[in-house]
C-alpha cells in the first residue's frame, strides 16, 4: 500500500507513503490517490481532507522519474496517454473536489508534488519545507497541470522564474506568492491542518461545497460568466437545512440581543 487513508471523526487524512522514495508518484500510486478521493467523495460522514507525505523529508519529490521513462521511450501518444492524462486527471479531481482538500507540505513538493499544491484549494507548510518545478532539467514543462495553475496563482513573471529556472524556493517565499495559505512548525503542521479543517467543516456542508464549486468554477472566467457560476451555487443552497438554519440562528441571536438591551 502506498497510499494511507485514516479517519478522525469527519476528518479523513490521505498520506501518500513511499517514504523511501520521497513519496515520488509512480502511476500505481496516482491512481490510488484517485481511487482514495473517489471513497472519500462517496462517504457523507467524511467533511475535509488533508493530503500529505509519508516522514519529514518529502510531500512528494513529484512524479516517479523511471515511469516517466519507459512512458516517453514508448513515444508520444504512450507519453500523453500515462503521464500527462494521469496528472491532468489527478490534479483536477483535487481541484475540483467537493470537499475541502487541505494539502499539509511536510518538505520538498517538487513537480508534480508542486503541482498538487497548487490544485488543492488550501495548503499549510512546515518551515523546512521547499518547493521547485524542475520539469525544465529534463527536458519538458510540467505535465500534470502547473504551467496554467501556477501563473494564475502567483502571477506570470513569478511563475515563470520558478518554471524557467527549476530553482527550489523556500516555505516562506512559498506563502509570500500565495502558493500556501501558512507556514508553521514541522512538528504543528498536522494540527494546524485539522483546526483549518475544523474551522471550515463547523459550516453546513451545503454551503462548503457551493462556496468551492463557485470559486474553482468561476475563478478564470470573465466577470459577467463567473458571477453567473456565483448565482447558480447560490441557487443551489436556498432550499437547504443550511440555509434555514443558519438564518435561524441569526435571527434568534438578533432577537435575543434586541430583548436584552
Amino acid at each position: 500500500m502506498t497510499v494511507r487513508i485514516d479517519r478522525e471523526e469527519q476528518l479523513a487524512t490521505i498520506t501518500v507513503d513511499r517514504e523511501h522514495k520521497l513519496n515520488a508518484l509512480d502511476y500505481p500510486t496516482i491512481d490510488a490517490l484517485l481511487a482514495a478521493l473517489d471513497r472519500i467523495d462517496a462517504d457523507d460522514s467524511v467533511r475535509a481532507v488533508i493530503v500529505t507525505g509519508a516522514g519529514r523529508r518529502a510531500f512528494s519529490a513529484g512524479a516517479d522519474i523511471p515511469c516517466l521513462a519507459d512512458s516517453i521511450a514508448g513515444g508520444t501518444e504512450r507519453a500523453l496517454r500515462e503521464i500527462v492524462r494521469r496528472g491532468h486527471g489527478l490534479t483536477r479531481r483535487i481541484e475540483e473536489f467537493p470537499k475541502p482538500v487541505i494539502v499539509a507540505v511536510n518538505g520538498l513538493a517538487y513537480g508534480a508534488g508542486c503541482e498538487i499544491t497548487e490544485a488543492a484549494p488550501l495548503a499549510i507548510a512546515a518551515e523546512h519545507a521547499t518547493f521547485a518545478k524542475p520539469e525544465i532539467t529534463l527536458g519538458f514543462p510540467p505535465p500534470f497541470g502547473g504551467s496554467q495553475r501556477l501563473p494564475r496563482q502567483v502571477g506570470r513573471k513569478r511563475a515563470l522564474e520558478l518554471i524557467l529556472t527549476g530553482d527550489a524556493i523556500t516555505a516562506t517565499r512559498a506563502v509570500e506568492i500565495g502558493l500556501v495559505n501558512a507556514v508553521v512548525p514541522a512538528d504543528e503542521l498536522l494540527d494546524a491542518a485539522r483546526d483549518l479543517a475544523a474551522r471550515i467543516v463547523r459550516h453546513a456542508p451545503t454551503a462548503v461545497a457551493a462556496c468551492l464549486r463557485s470559486v474553482t468554477r468561476g475563478i478564470n472566467l470573465p466577470i459577467d460568466e463567473g458571477l453567473a457560476v456565483e448565482a447558480a451555487c447560490f441557487a443551489t443552497t436556498v432550499p437547504t437545512d443550511g440555509v434555514r438554519n443558519g438564518l435561524r440562528r441569526f435571527l434568534d441571536r438578533s432577537a435575543a440581543s434586541a430583548r436584552s438591551a
